[in-house]
């Protein structure tokens, strides 16, 4: 059993991958997911009280846990996550971007070295599952836009703020503005009647049309026919109002660990 981990700026999420289990599924199956708020602060011996506990919940046995992989953003959380694998799980722990792990794809970009490991590790995946030219958006702390050609080679993209950071600054900013949920309004109506709906309209429907907006720009810019494959923890919240989206796979990274994982097991 593999346990891959993505830490990323909001959450970190732990995934238990068995390659056996799904032969016809890349990067195997994932048996079991957990996420924890991200905390750079918080030690190995932490994180292993609160997975083992997790584990025996659901009935897996830590002793079947051979490999350990992590795709971080946050540097100062990996330490700790390494210890985790060293101390409890008795491996030393892979980390994607870092030898011996390779990325297998061509960073077509000009600071190749600065490219995200959860954005390569994405683009990874959604090549291996899907063919021709990709759009990845990835809806986290931030959201990412990423294309990747029928090759599989990683053209470039677009960072923006997440949802959650542009409702933060506007709620930061205007004294008199109360914090409300994020979430997809009942209706399309874009006229709100009162303050909450008039907020919850200019930032749903604002990062809605930017949405629409930059992958109309991005398709033009490719002059191909592109799938758009969202992911991320936030994707589903636009499912209603945004048609563009051919596919949502909130595991995108998770597989794309596990791919990788299989591939340089295959190497070794």
């Amino acid at each position: 059993m593999l346990l891959a981990i993505d830490a990323g700026n909001t959450n970190i999420v732990f995934a238990l991958v068995d390659p056996g289990s799904s032969p016809g599924q890349a990067g195997g199956a994932i048996v079991a997911r957990w996420r924890i708020a991200t905390d750079a602060r918080r030690t190995a011996d932490e994180y292993a009280v609160w997975l083992h506990q997790l584990l025996q919940l659901e009935g897996h046995d830590r002793s079947a846990i051979e490999a350990v992989i992590i795709a971080t953003v946050v540097p100062r959380a990996l330490h700790n996550l390494e210890v985790l694998a060293s101390k409890y799980f008795g491996v030393e722990a892979l980390v994607a971007g870092r030898p011996p792990v390779e990325w297998g794809i061509t960073l077509d970009v000009d600071e190749p070295q600065n490219v995200g490991a959860d954005r390569a590790v994405n683009v990874i995946a959604a090549h291996a599952r899907h063919p021709g030219d990709l759009i990845v958006i990835d809806f986290g702390t931030a959201t990412t836009f990423d294309v990747v050609d029928y090759s599989g080679a990683y053209k470039g993209g677009i960072i923006a703020p997440g949802i959650n950071l542009s409702l933060d600054a506007l709620v930061a900013a205007a004294a008199k503005l109360p914090r409300i949920a994020i979430e997809a309004p009942e209706t399309a109506s874009v006229i709100g009647r009162t303050t909450q709906d008039q907020m919850l309209i200019g930032i749903y429907f604002g990062y809605v049309a930017m949405i629409e907006g930059l992958v109309a720009r991005m398709k033009a810019e490719v002059g191909r026919p592109a799938r758009v494959v969202a992911t991320g923890g936030l994707a589903t919240l636009f499912e209603r109002h945004v048609k563009l989206f051919d596919s949502i796979e909130p595991d995108l990274t998770i597989q794309g660990l596990g791919i990788i994982y299989d591939r340089l097991k295959a190497k070794t």
